[in-house]
């Protein structure tokens, strides 16, 4: 049988919170794994940045090892539209992510990062962003092969992909062995089915977030809210079975925040954890 793991990513964790205490919250929260993220300098106490130092991350590695709680994946919130700019020196700001994201993947032992493509805009055509996109990571593709890091786009609200068909010939057309899917399972539960993403994209999915979203008045295309993972639309069951039949094995990542003020964080970790255990038990 398939064993899939549990990991969340450290924006779900209370900001004041650092490195060593957010491991050992995480850990006993039942978690396998967290998902680190590269953000500008001061976002919390457990960022990581463009700057974070070779040192640091040894340091970082350290205190994995010594909760047994490893870094699963690195994430991002620096992209935004720079890796399908038509500037080629806003392109390269997003490759200098891309490129810090994968250093540090590599000395945390993380396999896969998360990369954003996009750079839709009034003066940006989807198809310029596309081919831009396409451009920025290609220049980068030894680099990925040579790290053995798998860079892994993901599904946004940003317009780019709209279909896992847009996904997979996305990554098709890339023709490299270590560019695969992120895929969001909340992100398109607004327009779509998030279960036929998933046997659309099949193997391609090297990485999942899991969040839930509820539509207004259970439309498609009615706007709608984030929630509590399993008291949304998305049809966990379903999901669940799709990712098997497609053979994941990899961590569900949960990419949530906590509402309610008057809950801990550790009582929310806990939540978490437990919400991920009643899906995978589906």
């Amino acid at each position: 049988m398939i064993h899939i793991k549990k990991s969340i990513n450290a924006w779900s964790v209370d900001g004041k919170t650092g490195f060593d205490e957010m491991f050992s919250l995480l850990k006993k929260a039942g978690f396998d794994g967290v998902e680190l993220n590269v953000d500008k300098e001061d976002s919390s106490a457990h960022s990581l940045t463009m700057t974070t130092s070779t040192e640091q991350l040894s340091e970082i590695k350290q205190l994995c090892e010594k909760h047994s709680l490893p870094v699963v994946s690195i994430s991002t919130s620096l992209y935004g539209g720079k890796l399908g700019s038509p500037d080629k020196t806003i392109r390269e700001e997003a490759q200098a992510i891309l490129k810090k994201q994968l250093e540090c993947a590599d000395a945390l032992g993380a396999d896969g990062i998360l990369v954003v493509p996009g750079g839709i805009s009034d003066d940006v055509s989807l198809l310029e962003a596309w081919n831009n996109s396409k451009r920025a990571l290609s220049e980068l593709k030894d680099e990925i092969k040579e790290r053995g890091i798998y860079v892994c786009v993901e599904n946004v609200w940003n317009g780019f992909f709209t279909s896992p068909f847009d996904m997979c010939k996305f990554i098709d057309e890339l023709d490299c062995d270590y560019i695969r899917a992120y895929y969001d399972v909340g992100n398109v539960v607004e327009f779509s089915a998030t279960e036929h993403w998933i046997e659309v994209l099949g193997d391609k999915i090297k990485k999942i977030h899991f969040k839930d979203f509820k539509r207004n008045g259970g439309r498609l295309h009615s706007g709608g809210t984030w929630e509590d993972i399993t008291k949304g639309d998305v049809r966990w069951d379903k999901v669940v079975s799709e990712l098997r039949r497609a053979g994941y094995d990899g961590y569900l990542t949960a990419e949530v925040f906590k509402q309610d003020d008057s809950q801990s964080f550790a009582d929310y970790y806990s939540e978490i954890s437990k919400q991920l255990d009643a899906v995978l038990s589906m």
